[in-house]
């Protein structure tokens, strides 16, 4: 093979990308991140609508029952005005399309037992969670930060309680934990409230329930990358220049391995969400998953669907963010 005037030759650095180049290169990356985006989003709405076709017995039937109170069997006449609300006389692939176009239009249906607007009935329950889960991965990312920063590359032993202790904290079952809670600082110290509370303090136990075993997941995948990071060498020639362990470790080793937790974060946040329909029944809660529990055994589907999709949209939201936060933490990803 011939090489050209332009071959960089054995031991040459291959040129740097244009600018331009580089748009154009993060322009794909992004249109491709976009398209799988809405691909998740689609698919999540698409299985929610199934879901719904799905549902054994009559649907016209379960939603008249739901509204009177009353189980039994209704005649066609009964049946006709609610069939025409919903379009459940439609073919299923016109309900599918119309469903579709609905959301495109910010439109989750209608709730078969209150009556609404699905988005009306999750929105006044969104701030409660929202509440919840940013209170959990805050603390989840606190605590995590501490331990690993006061246990990882301190020796075998302490590094191996460390990672120990991270292991029982992810196995922790939430319903177990949060029953643990509230008998111990609830029930016999009295530090909290049992059930509910809207304040700060009625917001402790819950959080600390989705936080404890996120802590332990998060500190498992930050542990590993952090004693690798303690052994390169800009870490030694930090250490020579004078800065102290604590600098060295926050400054320059977890802007390595922060990484890894910060990918976990998207899949904590629909960790919390799910961990939130059973803390919420724990602590007696308002909110989505309460909200959710209750849907599921009403069998009000509208309101099932509503929450699924638009936990998929927070979902793919927060990990698009994450990707934007990369290059910011570690411009090397984007080279």
């Amino acid at each position: 093979m011939t090489l050209t005037s332009t071959d960089p030759g054995p031991g040459t650095a291959p040129p740097e990308r244009s600018p331009a180049r580089r748009g154009r290169a993060a322009a794909r990356r992004w249109a491709v991140r976009i398209a799988s985006a809405v691909l998740v989003v689609w698919g999540a709405a698409t299985a929610a609508f199934l879901a719904q076709l799905a549902q054994p017995g009559d649907r016209a039937t379960a939603v008249l029952n739901l509204r009177t109170g009353q189980v039994q069997e209704r005649s066609p006449d009964e049946l006709a005005p609610i069939n025409a609300e919903y379009g459940f006389d439609r073919s299923p692939l016109y309900q599918y399309l119309d469903y579709l176009a609905g959301l495109a239009r910010g439109d989750l249906g209608t709730s078969y037992q209150q009556h609404r607007p699905v988005w009306e009935v999750i929105s006044e329950q969104v701030p409660s969670t929202l509440a919840l889960s940013a209170t959990a991965l805050v603390l989840a990312w606190v605590l995590m930060l501490v331990w690993v920063l006061l246990t990882a590359g301190r020796g075998p032993v302490v590094s191996g309680w460390g990672a120990a202790v991270e292991s029982v904290l992810a196995g922790l079952p939430q319903y177990w934990l949060g029953v643990v809670l509230v008998l111990v600082f609830a029930l016999g110290l009295g530090w909290f409230p049992v059930v509910g509370g809207s304040g700060p303090t009625g917001l402790v136990l819950p959080a600390l329930t989705l936080a404890l075993p996120l802590a332990g997941f998060l500190g498992q995948s930050t542990r590993t990358e952090f004693e690798r990071v303690l052994g390169q060498p800009f870490v030694l020639t930090a250490r020579l220049r004078g800065s102290g362990d604590l600098a060295v470790r926050l400054r320059h080793v977890l802007r390595h391995a922060a990484l890894a937790p910060l990918t976990l974060t998207g899949w904590a946040l629909g960790a919390t969400i799910s961990g939130a329909v059973i803390v919420e029944t724990v602590f007696t809660r308002t909110g989505v998953g309460r909200t959710l529990v209750t849907a599921v055994e009403s069998q009000d589907l509208p309101i099932v669907t509503g929450v699924v999709v638009l936990t998929a949209i927070a979902y793919v939201v927060i990990n698009l963010v994450l990707d934007a936060l990369y290059p910011l933490i570690d411009p090397r990803v984007d080279a």
